[in-house]
């Protein structure tokens, strides 16, 4: 028998207990535990190996979520992110979902040439540093590492940033409120050490954000690095049509 007519069949039964399985999960929660591969092998009637390999694909999928020790369980439903100026913790609120903070690190250091660019600053000026690990409902979401001229936020500590949103400090304890700023996102793949805070192995897929945010002055308050978990988030983008392009445009007055 050729190796197509043999592997025809076998591909066609692994179809079948993915779907099967899919079926098994619909009437599952996120987080959900499943029965364990004992179980469900008896229950679809395949042998462990071939139940195994569909569960594989769910979790390759990110429709599963294998825990060491635990089990296996229904993924995490995914946040979508827009790419606007609203807050993260603006953003999770919207979502149901409670946001918080840890913070790692804080210091001040000189900015050095790339943030003196980025800032708009002097090389040798201060800049606090501070590296949080994002959460929503105490789940690890982004690494973030932000910089923001230390004269701008005087007093400012690490501290101060668990649990809380930088962009409401900024507005209540500053009277700064960013007014606009350019973000850019690329594929990722995390490293040991953001895997590490965001509970995920390492070169797993993931959202790398930098934005640079500023006041009505036109002033850089901040540049952010975020390692966001790409098994949790999507990006949603409003697109709207350009000049040209033969559709409807807003009419535009003059005066």
């Amino acid at each position: 028998m050729s190796v197509e007519n043999d592997s025809a069949p076998r591909a066609g039964k692994q179809e079948q207990v993915r779907d099967r399985l899919q079926q098994l999960m619909s009437g599952l929660q996120p987080g959900e535990m499943l029965p364990s591969e004992r179980e469900l092998a008896a229950r679809l009637g395949v042998a462990r190996m071939t139940l195994r390999r569909a569960v594989d694909g769910l979790v390759n999928d990110h429709q599963l979520v294998r825990r060491a020790g635990a089990g296996t369980f229904m993924a995490p439903a995914r946040v979508d992110q827009r790419l606007s100026a609203t807050s993260f913790s603006t953003d999770m609120r919207s979502r149901g979902l409670v946001p918080g903070a840890k913070t790692f690190s804080a210091q001040q250091r000189p900015a050095g040439m790339m943030l003196a660019s980025v800032l708009g600053i002097e090389p040798n000026s201060p800049v606090l540093h501070v590296r949080r690990v994002r959460t929503a409902d105490d789940e690890p979401m982004a690494l973030e590492d932000l910089h923001v001229p230390a004269d701008l936020v005087p007093g400012l500590a690490g501290a101060d940033l668990e649990d809380n949103s930088f962009y409401d400090i900024l507005r209540d304890r500053y009277d700064l409120v960013i007014s606009g700023g350019i973000q850019t996102v690329e594929a990722h793949q995390v490293d040991a050490d953001e895997a590490s805070h965001l509970d995920v192995d390492p070169g797993s897929p993931a959202f790398l954000f930098e934005r640079t945010s500023r006041l009505s002055s036109g002033r850089a308050v901040e540049f952010v690095r975020s390692v966001y978990r790409g098994d949790r988030y999507r990006i949603v983008v409003d697109i709207f049509p350009t000049a040209g392009d033969g559709r409807h445009q807003p009419e535009r007055t003059s005066s």
